[in-house]
């Protein structure tokens, strides 16, 4: 009988300057991944190679291409066509993006300048940069916008991911918002649940979230309540699946109440629990808005 070989792993690592790329290979190296900063994409196949000769030893890999080495950036297609027709190796493109006045903040807050800006505002730099990235942000097969994202959060994102042991699994990440704070930019699936009674109007209730036990039924007592969980359990246990076979890695889920405190984390958690998934898929539920202004 012949032994199964596993194939060796390698994650490319870019995005809009500033969106979190340093987070990313930090949280990666903390997987076991080898980690090489801002290699020039001509030498992506050589590397290719590299991996293959070491019998194993270098079983996983991430690279960082960004613009520092934007004389190369043109050639990565045909770099990373070139090692797919060549070489037996798993590679995924990991796009980090968040919004323009995220990056302009992000920039003011460190001082530093923006690497295509060099003569100009910020923004140009940043409009610029997009314009650049478009067509490699299409062949991304896991996009994160990191916006709304602390960088631990951004951390579990990247470790839920890449640090599942069968890489063709589904994983169904539920997050509960707040309209009022912005729709999440990466969610596939958006429901807006602020037809629902609010429990923000029960004094005893408003201090608490969606989590607790009080607050969690009062969501769920309601005959619209359970009536539009069935349907929507319904369409997400046939929806699901067909991600699954169109090869996506993930599905974001985005479920929206006012302020992102109690109506929709009480429908996240419930998600969470009753949606039936396959052995290949699994799910994460979080809530991005649920402490802002709990006290």
């Amino acid at each position: 009988m012949e032994a199964t070989t596993t194939l060796s792993q390698l994650v490319i690592i870019t995005g809009m300057s500033g969106a979190g790329k340093t987070i990313a290979v930090q949280s990666l190296e903390d997987l076991g991944f080898f980690c090489v900063d801002n290699l020039p994409p001509v030498l992506i196949p050589k590397f290719a190679e590299l991996i293959e000769q070491s019998n194993g030893k270098i079983g996983k890999v991430a690279l960082v291409i960004d613009l520092r080495g934007r004389e190369f950036f043109t050639s990565l297609s045909e770099s990373l066509e070139y090692m797919n027709k060549h070489h037996t190796i798993s590679c995924e493109i990991l796009f980090l993006d968040a919004k323009d006045e995220t990056l302009i903040q992000r920039y003011k807050e460190s001082r530093r300048r923006h690497p295509m800006s060099q003569h100009s505002m910020p923004l140009e730099g940043i409009r610029a940069e997009r314009t650049l990235l478009e067509d490699l942000k299409g062949k991304a097969s896991l996009i994160i916008n990191t916006s709304d994202l602390k960088p631990a959060m951004l951390k579990e994102r990247i470790i839920d991911h890449f640090g599942q042991t069968q890489s063709t699994s589904l994983t169904v990440n539920i997050t509960s918002f707040g309209f009022k704070y912005g729709i999440p930019l990466d969610a596939d699936l958006v429901f807006d649940v602020r037809f629902l009674p609010n429990p923000h109007y029960i004094d005893e209730l408003r201090p608490n979230t969606g989590q607790h036990p009080d607050v969690y039924d009062y969501v769920m007592k309601w005959p619209e309540t359970q009536k539009f969980l069935g349907k929507l359990v319904d369409m997400l246990e046939y929806l699901i699946p067909q991600y699954d076979e169109e090869g996506k890695s993930q599905v974001v889920i985005g479920i929206g109440c006012t302020g992102g405190k109690h109506r929709s984390v009480a429908i996240s958690e419930y998600l969470g629990t009753a949606l039936k998934l396959k052995a290949s898929e699994q799910i994460r539920v979080s809530h991005r808005d649920s402490e802002r202004d709990r006290h």
